[in-house]
């Protein structure tokens, strides 16, 4: 085996140096007993007690919880089918239809889906932006489920079917069972980008529906407290958490096509 040269070491660490030290620093000044993130002052807690005192990060957190929820309960109901025939059907226009709302930019999305709602003369709020995360989450749903059918042994259900099972049983009794760690995991990812969006709930919500990173970001106007840094550290962990979860569950969701 080649040794690797020193170079590609130092540009490697320059690299992640540059995606994690950010991250790193915000984690860290969560606990910064200043008000201020000029200096390090000292360690306290104080700003996650703050947190939990704020009514309208509290609203806003549950409002994002509501949406994290539903949005990946039909999206997973939706992106299961949607995977099971795109696996089951050789259609060239399915996977299109599917898998667009991966590809566009989410800001054309997000005035596509404005738009939309004023056509259909929708009031925005929480209803639409529920909407808006089952969209754009359907897609990813049906990959994991696919990638998880396509790692499938096709002759438990053809034995299914020749014990005289219908499809229906056969779906629900063999090729379901199978393939649930990849529903799980599409259920976890799709409430991983729900809860964590900003860009099409920017254009979708209306007044009085702020969720977790709108209020983040009304925060970020005025400065970059300690606060937001907690909240920020929790919103962080969460999303690692449940990415860890998924990835465990369907090991080939993260980097299927």
């Amino acid at each position: 085996m080649s040794r690797r040269s020193p170079w590609l070491w130092l540009a490697g660490f320059l690299a992640y140096a540059f995606l994690y030290a950010p991250l790193v620093i915000v984690v860290a000044y969560s606990f910064n007993d200043s008000r201020l993130n000029a200096e390090w002052v000292g360690f306290t807690l104080s700003w996650y007690e703050k947190l939990f005192g704020n009514e309208k990060m509290l609203k806003a957190a549950w409002n994002s919880l509501v949406i994290g929820l539903t949005a990946s309960a039909v999206s997973t109901v939706l992106g299961t089918m949607a995977g099971y025939a795109m696996y089951r059907y050789k259609m060239r226009l399915l996977p299109v239809l599917v898998l667009a709302p991966i590809a566009i930019p989410e800001i054309l999305m997000g005035v596509s889906l404005l738009i939309f709602f004023v056509m259909l003369n929708i009031t925005l709020g929480m209803v639409s932006i529920v909407l808006s995360h089952i969209a754009f989450c359907v897609g990813f749903v049906a990959i994991v489920v696919r990638s998880r059918l396509a790692g499938m042994d096709e002759s438990l259900t053809e034995a299914a079917r020749d014990l005289g099972a219908t499809p229906w049983q056969a779906f629900r009794l063999v090729t379901l069972p199978l393939i649930m760690p990849g529903v799980v995991a599409g259920a976890l990812m799709a409430f991983t980008l729900s809860i964590d969006d900003f860009v099409i709930t920017f254009f979708t919500a209306g007044v009085g529906s702020s969720t977790l990173p709108l209020q983040i970001y009304t925060m970020v106007k005025i400065a970059v407290t300690p606060e937001v840094n907690a909240v920020s550290t929790l919103l962080m962990l969460l999303t690692l958490a449940l990415i860890l979860i998924a990835s465990r569950l369907s090991p080939g969701a993260l980097r299927s096509q």
